[in-house]
């Protein structure tokens, strides 16, 4: 596989053909649009290959991490750091999240865990639009048409979790701004997913929400589930405040929720799960040590005690903010500066082991650009793999050639070379 990454270039995605087919869905329901200039490296026009076997350990590392946030254990120590809101339980997962990776050539390595990973529909679409150009040896990981129904399942299995047998009627999709959002195409499409199943839905933004008769409206519907694509992880704004309230009131139900953020994304978890004897004493079984001591890089939380020989360590580590996202105010720590090594101390920091991504070559003699894999999931089963390509220290949409990007592996029934 790495060999087809290097020398395959046939084109597996039209990425104007996408832009196109957006364009149209968000011009179906009023939003004028031109991915093609507002987004133009949202999507990469060549696919990423990855072995089976790494499919297969990054399946396992998903199922072992599931296994391990069940843990009374875990979810003591992992709740000590977390914010008050954390502790309150309103009954379900937390909703879909994206296990992001780094592809070394013995195993992936598991750099973080995001609750509300963006991408997820517009990755249905991208592995639907895909061409594959050997199909007797290379297919998608997981299959793209039941990917989508996946994506609606997680939010009705969260539905179900926080209301049981009570009727969905009304789906509030949550973020700031949402139309400068720049995965605002993807709101859309989630909210044509939702109402081509029979709910009304919407999208809004946090402050146009507002509580009444013991309930949480937007306008005059009565909001029975918020879609949560905030980035304030706890609802610790004051522009957040109703919702906050209404949460932990019990009058609306909430994914992802401030508890699965504290459980599964917060940076300071993977110092835990990558923690073979930590697991150990908190009861994980074998396999499930085996699998994450295995694939999650060292991290540690930058603490006073050890700050100073974490400074003299910098070149190989990866300093990242413990409720970060989308790699903001994340540095390699061969870039540090003093002055933002002092900021760092300001603030709850984890340092994690550097590991260097994978590549994918854009043209015969031509350069190459990083990757990272995305595996979405829910309740420890895999759903979907996408890639993300770019150039620069961290992810983004910014790199000619870049974007998301569908993945290939072995087809299960080729008699496929080893990568």
């Amino acid at each position: 596989m790495e060999q087809l990454n290097r020398d395959c270039f046939c084109i597996g995605v039209n990425p104007s053909a996408l832009h196109g087919e957006l364009e149209s869905l968000l011009a179906a329901h009023g939003v004028p649009a031109a991915l093609a200039t507002s987004h133009p490296h949202l999507f990469s026009a060549l696919p990423v290959y990855v072995a089976r076997a790494h499919v297969e350990r990054v399946d396992a590392v998903v199922a072992a991490v599931e296994q391990v946030v069940a843990l009374p254990a875990y979810r003591s120590a992992a709740l000590a750091w977390a914010p008050g809101i954390a502790g309150h339980d309103p009954g379900s997962p937390g909703g879909l999240l994206g296990f992001d990776f780094h592809l070394g050539p013995e195993r992936p390595r598991l750099i973080e865990i995001n609750t509300n990973p963006g991408g997820a529909l517009l990755n249905v679409l991208l592995a639907q639009a895909q061409r594959i150009c050997m199909p007797a040896i290379t297919a998608p990981p997981t299959d793209p048409r039941a990917a989508e129904d996946a994506v609606l399942s997680s939010l009705l299995a969260e539905w179900e979790g926080q209301r049981g047998a009570a009727p969905l009627r009304f789906v509030a999709i949550v973020d700031e701004v949402p139309e400068q959002q720049y995965l605002y195409p993807e709101f859309v499409m989630y909210r044509a997913l939702l109402r081509q199943h029979g709910l009304r839905a919407e999208i809004c933004a946090p402050d146009e929400l507002v509580p009444r008769d013991g309930r949480l409206w937007w306008r005059d519907e009565a909001v029975d589930l918020v879609y949560n694509r905030l980035t304030d992880f706890a609802l610790q704004a004051p522009a957040h405040g109703v919702l906050r309230e209404a949460y932990l009131a019990g009058q609306v139900a909430l994914t992802p929720h401030p508890r699965a953020h504290a459980l599964y994304a917060d940076k300071r978890d993977l110092s835990l799960l990558g923690d073979g004897a930590f697991l150990a004493a908190a009861g994980a079984d074998a396999d499930a040590i085996a699998t994450l001591a295995a694939s999650v890089p060292r991290t540690r939380r930058v603490t006073p005690d050890h700050r100073d020989a974490m400074w003299a360590e910098r070149r190989g580590l990866f300093f990242k903010p413990a409720a970060g996202f989308g790699s903001k105010a994340s540095y390699r720590g061969d870039k540090l500066t003093r002055r933002v090594w002092d900021e760092i101390a300001q603030g709850e920091y984890v340092a994690q082991a550097l590991v260097a991504p994978s590549e994918r070559r854009l043209a015969s003699g031509g350069g190459a650009l990083k990757v990272d894999l995305r595996c979405y999931a829910y309740r420890g089963q895999a759903l979907l793999y996408a890639a993300r390509v770019y150039q620069g220290q961290t992810t983004n949409f910014r790199t000619p050639g870049g974007g998301f990007a569908p993945v290939l592996t072995h087809a299960m029934t080729a008699d496929a070379p080893r990568s």
